[in-house]
C-alpha cells in the first residue's frame, strides 16, 4: 500500500478545525477535575519516606551509621527538590510562557548540581559511611515523589464517585 503525503495547508486545517478555546467555565471546570498537585506537597512525601526508611534501616541492621547514611541519602533529594520547588513557586516562574520554562530549566540544574555536590560531600560530613545504605535512601526518596502523585485529591476524588 502507497502512502500520499499530505498537502501543508491540509494539515493546518485539520489542525483548526480539530482546536475549540475553552470557555472561562469550561477551564474552571476542568481545572476543578484536575487539581495540580503541590511541589511542596511532593517534598514532604519525600521528607517522609525518606526519614521511615532510616529509621527501618537503623532499626532492622541496628548500626547507627547505617541509619545516617541512609538519612542523608534521603536528603540529598530532599533539600535540591526543596530548592527547586522554591524556584518553580517563585515570583519570576510565572511572570510569561517564556519565563516558566527558561526557570524550570534553570531550577532543575541547580537541583541537580547541588545533589551531585551533596553526594560528593557525603564521606566528608558522615563518618563510617555506607555508601549501600545512602543509596538506598536517596533511591527510595526520589521514587518518593510518585506517592504525591498517587495520593493526590484528584485520585480521592475519583474513588468517591
Amino acid at each position: 500500500m502507497k502512502t500520499i503525503a499530505r498537502q501543508e495547508s491540509e494539515v493546518a486545517e485539520d489542525l483548526d478545525a480539530e482546536f475549540k478555546p475553552l470557555t472561562a467555565d469550561e477551564a474552571r471546570e476542568l481545572r476543578a477535575k484536575n487539581p495540580s498537585i503541590s511541589p511542596w506537597r511532593v517534598v514532604a512525601g519525600q521528607l517522609v519516606v525518606g526519614l521511615v526508611v532510616a529509621l527501618a534501616i537503623w532499626g532492622l541492621t541496628g548500626r547507627q551509621n547505617l541509619g545516617w547514611s541512609a538519612v542523608y541519602g534521603a536528603i540529598a533529594v530532599v533539600i535540591p527538590s526543596a530548592v527547586f520547588a522554591r524556584g518553580l513557586t517563585g515570583r519570576f516562574s510565572s511572570l510569561n510562557p517564556g519565563t516558566a520554562v527558561f526557570g524550570f530549566f534553570l531550577w532543575e540544574m541547580v537541583k541537580m548540581a547541588l545533589s551531585v555536590a551533596m553526594l560528593i560531600a557525603a564521606p566528608r560530613l558522615i563518618t563510617a559511611l555506607s555508601w549501600p545504605a545512602m543509596l538506598v535512601g536517596l533511591v527510595v526518596t526520589m521514587k518518593a515523589a510518585w506517592l504525591a502523585v498517587m495520593f493526590s485529591p484528584r485520585r480521592r476524588q475519583q474513588r468517591d464517585e
